[in-house]
């Protein structure tokens, strides 16, 4: 069997989210993957930056714009492959077909629709032409249908285009939660049986862990800056509910005299203006520091050096800033919604992320409550034992084999 994996999310500089799982995904695939060719595609300027097995192939694919629906599809059309799995939502318009790749598959849909009677005749015709043979996707969530605020709305409409069609047009989804499987059984009426939930992993580092030093909060000493702070990582966009932090943090200054700062680590998202008009009307503007998108081992660093992570989001796919933090030792502050109940299992405080008030006083908690801020610790160092990139990859290899 011939297998295709879209790699051009994974390969590009500065990762966020669905990034890093497409690149997690891909390098511990490798281990499961031994026995079939498997063709790794990626953009022209990028490069894989870790051994590939013999059995593995890249091409790199040259295209402007639109590389996913003209040039990965181009690619389908001329060198078939029997399975596409496509980490990061966007399945090409031409992908493998049962007995044959067919040219802009839309169109032959609407043709067999045209020359056949009844909806039965046409889907059989369909399925004996041109059908999906098998091709895998993975989504992440439906964060665009649930905060809408939060995106324009070319932002809805595109990505609403896509993921439905994606999901239709493959053989088998992935989710990365039970949560994200429900809202596409609820919105995009996608059948449960071609879902499968396989939650996304962590590489936990240990370079100040150990589970007999838990307590020790080992931090780093020389700290860029100055200490005590409060740390929110992520992209500064309104669906984070950043300009909610901001009201939190002004309420923890004014009413308890925290001599904290607020660091806010990621790179402008939809709503940036709006946060920013938001943080230069705060008394206290001068104790938030915008570090912008930070290097791997310089959040790492900064993560260690925080009293308490902050993560009062209005939806998320998945979560992953959340292990991030408990495996730096830090007490996590976090929504009770979407996919959070599931990756957090408890270890965490939960606030409702429209309640600034709630979430200063949890804020608070963690700081003023030796005892309390032990137990989350522990509990959140326990909770990372169940997600591994390892085990998620043994788990899509499965399904990629079945």
């Amino acid at each position: 069997m011939v297998i295709g994996i879209d790699g051009s999310r994974a390969f590009i500089k500065r990762r966020t989210g669905i990034e890093e799982y497409s690149y997690q995904v891909i390098k511990n695939l490798r281990h499961w993957l031994s026995d079939d060719e498997v063709v790794l595609y990626i953009r022209h300027d990028q490069a894989v930056d870790f051994d590939l097995p013999e059995n593995w192939k890249v091409r790199k694919l040259r295209f402007p714009k639109f590389w996913t629906q003209i040039r990965l599809s181009l690619e389908m059309l001329l060198h078939p492959i029997d399975l596409l799995f496509v980490p990061a939502h966007t399945v090409p318009v031409i992908h493998p077909a049962r007995n044959t790749t067919l040219l802009f598959n839309n169109f032959f849909i609407w043709y067999i629709r045209k020359i056949f009677n009844t909806k039965k005749d046409w889907e059989y015709a369909y399925s004996v032409v041109g059908g999906p043979k098998k091709t895998i996707v993975a989504i992440h969530g439906l964060e665009y249908e649930f905060c809408p605020e939060a995106y324009s709305f070319w932002e809805r409409a595109y990505m609403r285009f896509v993921i439905k069609n994606s999901c239709k047009w493959a053989s088998r989804v992935i989710c990365v939660s039970e949560n994200t499987k429900n809202d596409l059984i609820d919105k995009y009426f996608i059948e449960e049986k071609k879902i499968n939930v396989v939650y996304e992993g962590y590489s936990g580092r240990n370079d100040i862990v150990s589970e007999n030093k838990i307590l020790g909060y080992a931090r780093k000493e020389n700290c860029d800056i100055r200490l005590p702070f409060i740390i929110f990582i992520g992209r500064i966009e309104k669906r984070k509910n950043v300009s909610g932090i901001v009201e939190a943090f002004d309420i923890l200054k004014e009413k308890y005299g925290l001599p904290h700062k607020l660091v806010l680590v990621g790179k402008p998202g939809y709503g940036y203006e709006e946060i920013k008009n938001r943080i230069v009307i705060s008394k206290f503007k001068k104790d938030i520091v915008e570090t912008g998108y930070v290097e791997d081992q310089e959040k790492w660093e900064l993560l260690k050096c925080a009293d308490v992570f902050v993560f009062p989001t209005f939806y998320e796919g998945f979560g992953l800033p959340i292990l991030e933090a408990q495996n730096a030792l830090v007490p996590v502050v976090t929504s009770k919604n979407s996919s959070i109940p599931e990756v957090a299992d408890g270890a965490v405080l939960y606030a409702d992320p429209d309640n600034h008030q709630e979430i200063a006083e949890n804020i608070r908690i963690l700081i003023d409550n030796p005892s309390a801020k032990e137990d989350m610790v522990r509990r959140g160092f326990e909770n990372l034992k169940r997600f591994s990139w390892a085990d998620c990859a043994k788990k899509i290899a499965v399904l990629l084999k079945d």
